[in-house]
């Protein structure tokens, strides 16, 4: 996240890039994301989590309607209900998801689409962050991607040589927030013109 934030593109000296890491609880989601969306008012969330049991990059394509009840959050609140909206199905990212996969691929990286975030924050959020799309004029797109823990030594140990590393993630979250932008600008200008 660090590096996607001090990134210096010509395309990007108009943009203001938003960095925040949520502590991992659902209190702090439900609290401090619209807080984000009302102070900063984006046009579009990049988010990323961790996937430390996947060797690849997952651009996720909905949020399940599906909260754990085993494992607490990191205050040990646990989820009393397994759900997140009662009655409610999945809920779709979206088909930009399709073109944040193919800007990752492009930088020669192991990306696939997902469509189970999980059962935790990361899903949580995922779910969150999509309802605000409905709710917000401003916000046009939301996208979550988990990525692996990356290889250690730059992949030169024998183990680690097929993981990715943290310069092949740089490359691809590059191209997808550059793909993020694109889509952004493309769907205000449809809004404005609706």
């Amino acid at each position: 996240m660090a590096r996607l934030l001090q990134l210096r593109r010509p395309a990007l000296d108009d943009i203001e890039r938003i960095g925040h890491i949520f502590h991992v609880t659902y209190a702090t989601v439900d609290r401090e994301l619209p807080q984000l969306l009302a102070k900063h008012r984006p046009q579009a969330l990049l988010m990323f989590g961790l996937a430390a049991r996947t060797a690849y990059v997952r651009i996720e394509t909905r949020a399940r309607n599906a909260v754990t009840t085993l494992w607490p959050d990191a205050d040990r609140t646990r989820s009393r209900k397994g759900s997140i909206a009662d009655g409610a199905d999945a809920k779709m990212f979206g088909p930009h998801t399709a073109k944040l996969l193919r800007a990752a691929r492009s930088t020669g990286i192991d990306a696939r689409t997902s469509r189970d975030a999980g059962s935790y924050l990361c899903n949580y959020l995922s779910w969150r962050a999509i309802e605000a799309v409905s709710d917000t004029d401003d916000l046009h797109i939301a996208s979550f991607v988990h990525v692996p823990l990356p290889a250690r030594d730059g992949g030169a140990n024998r183990k680690d040589s097929f993981r990715i590393t943290m310069e092949n993630m740089v490359d691809a979250g590059e191209a997808m927030l550059m793909e993020t932008l694109r889509l952004t600008r493309g769907a205000m200008r449809n809004a404005a013109h609706a």
